[in-house]
């Protein structure tokens, strides 16, 4: 059964809106993670859930699709957009609900502290973490939540976000959700792109799905695809190990990170004239492009360690 808390109760023990009304009504998004069941009470029977948020708050609520995973992780992705005030409100609704779903759970009298993963450009982490850590500091003593920042995981190709993991009280995350949303949305850049929410998603070729207000409940719409080619190279039949990996391992991350189809051809049927093995890779331009560098960078690298 579905709970909601009241408007008031959301908004009365809240921090302080920005006294400027422009900075309230300045475009802006955030990204953040939830597990595969979070997910689904998230959407609500139907997208029933979601429909309300986005009627309730104005915003726009965007998820990554089912087993489509921020990388490293088995969480989908989350994102919000609109004005600052809008994109504060669908997210205390979110949370709200999944926090009290989890008290529920706990059948504890006391708040727990929770964790809460956000999306950061790495571009945009200099200006929360501030000179020698003084502003992020300073977010941390404000809102009573811990806040850390990840490094960059320089394990998955074109990956260009952070995660920031607040931890604390619903209220303590809101807080530091306010101070970290308010820098972000200082930087131009940040709020440019808003239009591309999963940045390394669209590099892996994923669609999210947008849950559309105004009457159409749960009814979605996939981005259209870029017109799917089909691209084939060589690889020297002795190299073939490295672009499958062990048990399928790496062309199963090439794909993944790629979205791109990719078929090697059978022992013994090679390129006219060669010895080298037919790959085949299936997908948009964009996504043929990442899987042939990233299939060059695994034949290269063993190459390189063979000189040495």
């Amino acid at each position: 059964m579905e709970s909601y808390a009241p408007e008031e109760e959301l908004t009365n023990n809240r921090s302080p809106e920005p006294s400027e009304s422009d900075s309230a009504e300045k475009q802006t998004h955030v990204r953040f993670l939830v597990s595969n069941a979070a997910a689904g009470s998230v959407i609500g029977k139907g997208g029933s859930t979601i429909t309300e948020f986005q009627a309730k708050s104005g915003a726009r609520i965007q998820l990554s699709r089912n087993q489509e995973f921020f990388p490293g992780t088995t969480d989908r992705i989350i994102m919000i957009s609109g004005s600052v005030k809008e994109v504060v409100t669908g997210l205390e609704l979110i949370l709200d609900k999944l926090h009290s779903e989890l008290h529920a759970e706990d059948g504890s009298d006391v708040e727990p502290r929770r964790r809460l993963r956000l999306v950061v450009p790495n571009s945009s982490c200099g200006g929360i973490i501030g000179k020698g850590g003084a502003t992020i500091k300073s977010f941390i003593e404000e809102s009573k939540a811990g806040i850390k920042i990840s490094p960059l995981d320089n394990t998955y190709y074109g990956l260009s976000d952070r995660l920031a993991t607040l931890s604390g009280t619903f209220e303590e995350q809101m807080r530091a959700i306010d101070l970290i949303l308010a820098k972000l949305t200082e930087d131009d850049h940040y709020s440019q792109n808003v239009h591309s929410p999963y940045s390394y998603a669209a590099t892996a070729g994923y669609n999210s799905v947008n849950y559309a207000p105004n009457g159409s409940g749960g009814k979605y719409q996939n981005h259209k695809e870029e017109a799917s080619t089909t691209v084939t190279i060589g690889v020297s039949d002795e190299h073939i190990g490295l672009v499958l990996g062990r048990g399928g391992r790496n062309i199963m991350e090439i794909t993944q990170m790629t979205g791109a189809r990719i078929k090697i051809s059978d022992r013994g049927d090679f390129m006219s004239g060669t010895t080298d093995r037919k790959v085949s890779i299936t997908g948009s331009q964009r996504a043929i492009q990442q899987a042939e560098t990233m299939i060059k960078q695994k034949v290269d690298s063993a190459s390189e360690r063979a000189t040495e």
